[in-house]
């Protein structure tokens, strides 16, 4: 069988790798735009977590001003309650996580007094955490297996790690 092509056989990986580099000459320039906004990000970026953690804790901890308008309401209570032993009655629990919470989310949204909210907000989240082993039978169906609200708590991971970098880019000079 003859080649029909007017190609000579040996002209297809050429062209193939010209093709490949002409794609890849115009995805350079595209990688070097990313780069460019990644830089920019980065610049900012602590400030971008430090405000959303501080707009997640404004809004959640508003939520607790409103008895019954927040979904983890009678958990944050429980755990609360178990941290104080049942000195501080149910209602006061709740208006002072809402108070709590509300000041850490201010504090970090708008930079003042951030030392201390951070040290709020990592007392608060040890609290937080505590709840899985106060109150295993509401955080747990099995080990391992967590419950709506345990859900709820060990998401709070990612605000940790947030929480940490915020605080390490407040304390390194």
């Amino acid at each position: 069988m003859t080649n029909t092509s007017h190609h000579h056989p040996s002209e297809k990986p050429a062209r193939a790798n010209r093709s490949l580099t002409s794609t890849l000459g115009t995805q350079q320039p595209l990688r070097n735009r990313l780069a460019a906004h990644a830089y920019r990000y980065t610049r900012i970026s602590t400030l971008v977590l430090r405000v959303c953690i501080g707009l997640i804790f404004c809004w959640f901890g508003a939520l607790k001003f409103f008895p019954g308008a927040s979904a983890a309401e009678n958990f944050a209570i429980s755990a609360m309650t178990e941290l104080t032993i049942g000195l501080i009655p149910d209602p006061v629990c709740l208006l002072l996580l809402a108070v709590l919470e509300t000041g850490i989310g201010l504090a970090l949204l708008t930079g003042f007094l951030l030392r201390w909210a951070l040290a709020a907000f990592f007392l608060h989240m040890t609290g937080v955490f505590l709840s899985l082993l106060l109150l295993p039978d509401a955080a747990w169906h099995t080990a391992a297996v967590p419950t709506l609200e345990g859900q709820y708590v060990i998401k709070n991971i990612v605000l940790v790690a947030a929480g940490l970098h915020v605080a390490a880019a407040e304390l390194t000079p």
